[in-house]
């Protein structure tokens, strides 16, 4: 059975983004930048909301290409585009960078993924991740808390229907004041 992980960029308030999908706030150091890449390149398999995979897909298929792109960018680039993907939309028609998209029930299908043989997955999208947690998919929370207020937005955390228990793994700081806390869910 795989691991499903869900890890995001968070205001210390909770949030994954500011009010009209503000990410400035989470603007990582190298040393941050360095530990997501390098968790992209563990994965064995992403899953995506359809506005965190246009978020990603926009940018990430060509950063190793751009003017003045950095080594730790082009690896990151080159690691996400060879990352197997799934995205999960009713709306998007295409995908493309090792990507397979999924227009039916998400809960079904990530219940399906998470029996396959194969690496670690990890989910991202706060409402793709909010149907993977209320279903009690999600095995660990990988939690990159930055020293900002940002007073609303989109949670990273989904209303839930019963309490779910975590057990502290690890916890390490990073520049600017930046904290990781990943907990696995007690079954």
């Amino acid at each position: 059975m795989r691991k499903l992980s869900y890890g995001m960029n968070l205001s210390l308030d909770g949030y994954i983004a500011a009010p009209g999908d503000d990410l400035d706030w989470s603007v990582p150091s190298d040393e941050l930048f360095q530990w997501w890449s390098d968790r992209v390149d563990a994965t064995g398999l992403a899953l995506y909301g359809r506005r965190l995979w246009e978020t990603m897909s926009s940018h990430w298929p060509t950063a190793d290409q751009q003017p003045g792109a950095t080594p730790a960018a082009i690896e990151f680039a080159g690691r996400w585009r060879d990352m197997p993907k799934v995205v999960f939309s009713s709306t998007t028609s295409t995908v493309d960078w090792n990507t397979r998209l999924v227009t039916g029930d998400a809960v079904t299908e990530i219940t399906r993924l998470k029996a396959d043989d194969g690496g670690p997955m990890d989910i991202g999208g706060a409402t793709l991740a909010a149907a993977a947690m209320r279903a009690g998919l999600i095995d660990e929370y990988a939690i990159v808390t930055h020293p900002v207020l940002v007073g609303g937005g989109t949670p990273f955390f989904a209303a839930l229907d019963n309490r779910v228990n975590l057990n502290l793994v690890e916890t390490r700081t990073f520049p600017d004041g930046v904290v990781l806390t990943r907990y696995e869910t007690r079954r």
